[in-house]
Parts: C-alpha cells; structure tokens; sequence
C-alpha cells in the first residue's frame, strides 16, 4: 500500500509539473500572425516598417519566421476582409495576432470576444479599443520624433530662403493622428524658423501612391514648397522632391534616403521591434498576463519606440546639434512638444544651446490651447481629441 501511494504521489508530482511547463511555449511552439494592408515585400514605408519589426523581434527572441510567422497582406480595411484573416490565422493555431492598420479595429474587437478565440491574443496597431483579457492596442509617440524632423527641414527652409514647407497628409484634423504629427512637425520647424509655413494637402487615405505623388506635386508647383514631408505610405513624395530643382523631404515609417539619395534629410522612423519583441515574449511565456504585463502600449524616444532615421549629408549646418539638445529633453522627461514652452537655439564659435522660453500654445485660429509656461496637454488630447492646427499649419 505504500508503494502504490509513494508511486501515485509521483504521478501527481510529474503530472503537476508538466501541466505548470505546458503555462509557457518554447520558442518553437509560439506562433505569430500578422495582418498586413499592403505587400510584406515592401521594401519601404508603414507596411515595411511594422514587417522588419515582427521578424527582427522574432530573430532576437530566437524564433523561426519560416515556421512560426503567418501574414496575410493586402488586406483592405473592410470588416469582412479582416473578419476571413482572422479566422484563416486562428485556423493556423496562431497564439497572437497583429492587425497594422487603423481599419482593422472592429474586426479585431469583435473576434477578441468569440468564445473559440478566448485564448489568442489580439493586439492592434494605432486605436483606441481594448479589452481586459486579450485585446489591446498599440503606438507611440511618434509626434516626438516628428517634432525633430521639423528641425531639420525649418534648417533647410532658412538655408533654402523659402519658408515654404509642405506635407502630404493621409487624414488632417479628422485623426488626432494625424493632427499631432502635423502640429509637431510645425513646432519643431518654427523652433529654428520662426517664419516656417506648413501647407497640408490630405489625401483622405492611409495610402495611395498615385494621389501621394500628386499631392507632392501639387505643394511644391503650386504653393512653391522647397521641403516635402509626409504621413502616408509610401516613398513616393520623397521621390517627387528628388526629382524636381532644389527641393528636399523628410520621409516617415522608415529610411527613405534611397528613394531620394541628393534630397532626403531625415524620417520620423518606428523601432516596432521594441513593442514586438515585448508582446510576443509575453505571449509566450505569460499569456493570461498578457494585459497586465503590456497592456495599451504607448512609447516614446524614452523607450526608443520612435526616434529619426540616420541624418544625411543633405541636412543643414548644426541640424544634428539643435536635434539632439531637444532629444534629449525629452528623454529626460524635462519638456515635451505641446507645452507652455517654446525651444529656439543660438551658436556661439560651433557650441549650441538650446533655449526654453515660455509662451501660449495657440491654434491657427488664434485660441489658446496651453497657456504660457503650461504643461503639456494630455496623452489622451494628443492621442483621440487633438483637432485643429497650430500657428502657421494652413490646410489646402
């Protein structure tokens, strides 16, 4: 009788553990979907961006993208589309799945619920909906590295003696994602070029190279802009701006210095791997504390979520210098872009300095959105409720 107790005792033991082992999957057993809105052959711009993200975190965690990574690409933001991508990657025994794009949210919500889906985890690039088990969304505070991009092209604006500076904008007010952008890259170009005018052309489209590269032409042949950034997919405005006279760009989502080798400044670029590599090591190791572990991510320089790309030999005298002295405010959480508080510089025999001086945020239309020496205005503002411009942002 004691034997067979001692051996029942052992099963149990044996039992317990494998079934505490069996909490986490080994690096072979996680697998990963992905929801792309254009080609995961990209080889620039947003769908890029997030696909080298996904696998640089996937290499670094030591996870095969051959075996353990499954995409679905050029889906359109339609509820049905997303709804059948869904299904085909829980069909493949994903234990988490990436939507990139805005338009998948619905669809992405609603399956977080079903019952057979209970244990994947869903996880929505940009957003605003969640829930407490299995569903969150993710971004950054790419307004940060859109504010030193600003640097950089009011520096060429001064050089080029044109303050004519213009930007290709997938939404305008529509989106606070849009709108901090836009807004912050204004700020950091008028922190170096008081008289910076950006002209916004919106697309009314995340992406659509063909109406891209339109509206580039269109900003730099009729409103004389001798500088092109973007918030859209593609390379394509850089691309206009490398091949008309004296015109430069800053791109976004990724390097675009080979699209525009004699134009390209700078990018407001994306380090994805940052929040994937987090997301996917928890999915795997501590699913079911998924929520409490990354919940609704939103980093900054700080985390280097977000930074600019590499600067070029197109930039101006003293772009690399005046950009770092405001990076690193803002790493040190000392200032932030959408305060009471302006950032100028001055150079004295090749030292620069940067100045903090106190003054009203205003809009466009002359409101006051933060008054002088202010705080900044709240994540959420900056996030869902950020609709208007600021000072000297006009809308063609």
């Amino acid at each position: 009788m004691k034997k067979l107790v001692a051996l029942f005792m052992c099963l149990v033991m044996c039992l317990s553990l494998f079934t505490f082992a069996g909490c986490d999957k080994k690096d072979d057993d996680i697998k990963v979907g992905a929801i792309y809105i254009t080609s995961k052959d990209d080889t620039s711009g947003y769908t890029y961006a997030h696909h080298n993200g996904i696998t640089t975190a996937m290499k670094n965690l030591g996870i095969s993208t051959e075996d353990n990574l499954f995409i679905i690409d050029n889906v359109a933001e339609d509820y049905t589309a997303v709804t059948n991508a869904i299904d085909t990657l829980a069909g493949k025994g994903c234990d988490i799945i990436f939507g990139i794009s805005f338009g998948y949210i619905d669809a992405m919500a609603d399956a977080a619920e079903k019952e057979e889906y209970k244990d994947i985890i869903f996880s929505h690039g940009t957003g605003y909906k969640s829930n407490e088990t299995n569903f969150n969304n993710y971004f950054g505070r790419i307004y940060q590295a859109r504010y030193l991009s600003g640097i950089a092209a009011g520096l060429k604006s001064l050089e080029l003696g044109n303050n004519n500076i213009g930007y290709v904008a997938a939404w305008g007010t529509e989106y606070a994602e849009t709108c901090s952008g836009i807004n912050a890259f204004a700020l950091g170009a008028q922190a170096v070029n008081p008289n910076a005018e950006v002209h916004v052309k919106v697309i009314s489209t995340w992406g659509d190279e063909a109406l891209e590269k339109q509206a580039a032409e269109l900003l730099v042949n009729t409103y004389n802009c001798g500088v092109i950034t973007q918030h859209c997919d593609s390379a394509q405005p850089q691309m206009v701006a490398e091949n008309a006279t004296n015109v430069f760009g800053c791109g976004y989502n990724s390097d675009m210095t080979a699209q525009a080798p004699t134009s390209h400044l700078t990018a407001p670029v994306w380090n994805w791997y940052v929040y994937y590599q987090l997301a996917i090591e928890t999915a795997m190791n501590k699913p079911a504390d998924f929520m409490k572990t990354v919940g609704n991510y939103y980093g900054g320089l700080k985390e280097d979520f977000v930074d600019v790309s590499p600067l070029t030999a197109n930039c101006s005298k003293g772009t690399a210098e005046m950009i770092k002295l405001a990076r690193d405010l803002m790493v040190n959480g000392e200032w932030d872009v959408f305060s009471g508080v302006k950032l100028s510089f001055t150079e004295s025999n090749g030292t620069y300095s940067v100045v903090k001086t106190n003054a009203d945020l205003k809009d466009n239309a002359g409101n006051v959105i933060v008054a002088a020496g202010g705080a900044s205005v709240e994540d959420s503002v900056i996030q869902g409720s950020m609709n208007y411009y600021v000072e000297g942002v006009t809308a063609e």
